[in-house]
């Protein structure tokens, strides 16, 4: 494992020499993954870069969790598009007591017809976790989003030892983790670099990266000059650098934030996979879009058959 003084060197390199040295760890395959936004809105936790917190006047539409067959369709319809796994998403500091039954029976079905079941439902205890494993959950989603020195700065309704606890107990329970960050949220290079030797402790499958995309009527709502494309750029490749048996995932912020040539280059040197389609509150690049460019730098792309997903 690298030092901190050793990622700190590489991320002040020459960005050329940075991505080149970043690019010697990439797969050789891009993997799509989507997300299925199954409850929205009305969250009890304070964090200070979302629109779905109840603390924040954001004016999203809520909606209580979606059904198994609603769910399913669109799982299919994203597999159609591109993706290789489908991820039930839903908002809220851990699942529900009442919804949680329903959740099981989402990823049952998952299962059942041959797509990669992931989920991010929040913090779990023991119980949960165990019985996600008992249904074949195949991955469990929990970000850690940033460091654990800046975490106070981030949300204060829940700790950062409450998202490691998670993140152990998926394994413990033996699925994959997919685990990661948002950058841009007032961070210094210092706290990036942090971010990704303890994602390299955590040793996830999959590190979604997402930049900031302001909201208004939230706490970082004028955070848009904290990150610029060369600095996600440079975070990228340190990820990958640091993990390099990880996917690096490039998530929330693609379209809103990346220039297209900045997009091109984090996929050449930096980056694994993404998520295709639409995000959570924001708007992402449609699966064609992805597809043309892995195909354009001479990557390939990892589909799905929904005989052969699993």
């Amino acid at each position: 494992m690298y030092t901190k003084a050793e990622l700190l060197d590489l991320y002040n390199k020459d960005l050329d020499s940075l991505l080149k040295e970043s690019q010697k760890y990439l797969k050789d395959e891009v993997e799509f993954c989507s997300i299925i936004n199954a409850r929205n809105g009305k969250c009890s936790q304070n964090c200070r870069y979302c629109a779905q917190s109840s603390h924040y006047n954001t004016e999203i539409e809520s909606y209580p969790l979606m059904g198994v067959n609603e769910v399913i369709n669109a799982a299919h319809d994203s597999v159609k598009n591109g993706a290789d796994r489908v991820a039930i998403v839903t908002s809220g500091k851990t699942p529900d007591e009442s919804d949680f039954d329903t959740m099981l029976e989402m990823i049952k079905a998952l299962n059942k017809d041959g797509i990669k079941s992931c989920a991010s439902i929040g913090i779990l205890n023991e119980e949960q976790a165990k019985k996600l494993a008992e249904v074949g959950l195949v991955r469990f989603h929990h970000n850690i989003n940033t460091c654990r020195s800046y975490h106070p700065e981030i949300c204060t309704t829940h700790t950062y030892e409450d998202r490691i606890n998670t993140t152990k107990l998926v394994k413990k329970y033996g699925m994959e983790l997919c685990c990661g960050v948002i950058i841009g949220m007032g961070e210094s290079v210092e706290q990036r670099i942090e971010m990704a030797l303890e994602l390299a402790e955590i040793n996830p499958e999959s590190i979604p990266v997402n930049i900031l995309t302001p909201i208004p009527n939230t706490p970082f709502e004028s955070y848009i000059d904290k990150i610029d494309e060369e600095n996600v750029l440079r975070t990228l490749a340190i990820f990958k650098i640091a993990c390099p048996n990880a996917s690096i995932r490039i998530a929330g912020g693609k379209k809103a934030r990346l220039s297209a040539e900045t997009i091109e280059k984090a996929f050449t040197y930096c980056a694994d996979s993404t998520i295709v389609g639409n995000y959570l509150t924001t708007t992402g690049f449609s699966p064609d879009e992805d597809e043309k460019l892995i195909h354009k730098i001479g990557r390939k792309l990892k589909k799905c058959q929904l005989s052969s997903c699993s």
